[in-house]
């Protein structure tokens, strides 16, 4: 047991992993072995990553990709397969969300960060995950969110809803695949420093006052969920499935 987090040789595809989030992820499963096929809608973002991923040793290779569509998903695995010939790991990393509030958000802006969030990752499982069935083995992690459990007041119904729907996919996948010996996990950080919230993090007044509700007393940074990534990923988590790690700080712990 005493390698039980080495992922050499595994073939890891990230979607949404062009940068933020994914692009750590992607970094820390090379760290530890992984070879790296990176889908999103702008690739151009990953090759600051892909370059240190190199350099590492490891294969680093990304596919434009649109997670709403079926067709362009199954491009996108096609490519994977083609190149890497299998799919050990499927992170779901790529998301959204509308800052709006729910008596102001058009049903137009409600349908599209579902068709991002919740249709996508459903697409992507279902679409890797038939070649997994095929191949008795896999992981599957799905980004989701403490929203997935809490309601918030800052603009979010979108989101949150998107992200319970994550939660409930996750665990129905891990029991239904659990016989072709794959395992479907999620992780739930709290609020992520990226480019995606800086508007929350230009609002000094918005940050102190999550991060009080905090009880580590700050919010993620994306390092901070590298460790959970590969512990899902790896035999460290062999007997877990159908679970969602909150990567949050203490933050569900509060009453």
């Amino acid at each position: 047991m005493h390698n039980i987090f080495d992922l050499t040789g595994k073939i890891a595809l990230i979607t949404g992993g062009a940068g933020g989030i994914g692009s750590a992820i992607a970094e820390g499963l090379a760290e530890h072995g992984a070879h790296i096929m990176v889908a999103d809608m702008n690739t151009g973002n990953f090759e600051p990553s892909a370059g240190k991923i190199r350099a590492m040793g490891r294969q680093a290779r990304s596919v434009s990709m649109d997670i709403t569509s079926k067709e362009s998903v199954e491009d996108m695995v096609k490519s994977t397969l083609d190149h890497f010939s299998q799919i050990d790991i499927l992170i779901n990393a790529a998301g959204t969300k509308s800052w709006l509030a729910a008596d102001d958000m058009p049903v137009d802006e409600w349908q599209r960060v579902m068709d991002v969030n919740i249709r996508g990752t459903f697409i992507s499982c279902k679409t890797v995950g038939h070649e997994m069935i095929k191949q008795k083995r896999g992981i599957i992690i799905n980004l989701s969110s403490v929203r997935g459990r809490f309601g918030s007041q800052n603009g979010n119904a979108d989101y949150c809803t998107s992200k319970g729907a994550v939660d409930a996919l996750t665990r129905t996948l891990a029991c239904e695949w659990s016989g072709s010996n794959i395992r479907v996990n999620a992780i739930a950080p709290t609020v992520v420093e990226t480019e995606f919230v800086r508007r929350l993090f230009d609002n000094p007044g918005t940050i102190d006052y999550l991060e009080k509700r905090i009880p580590l007393g700050r919010c993620a940074v994306t390092e901070d969920l590298i460790g959970p990534v590969i512990f899902l990923a790896s035999e460290a988590s062999r007997y877990i499935t159908g679970q969602i790690l909150y990567v949050d700080g203490g933050m569900t712990a509060r009453t």
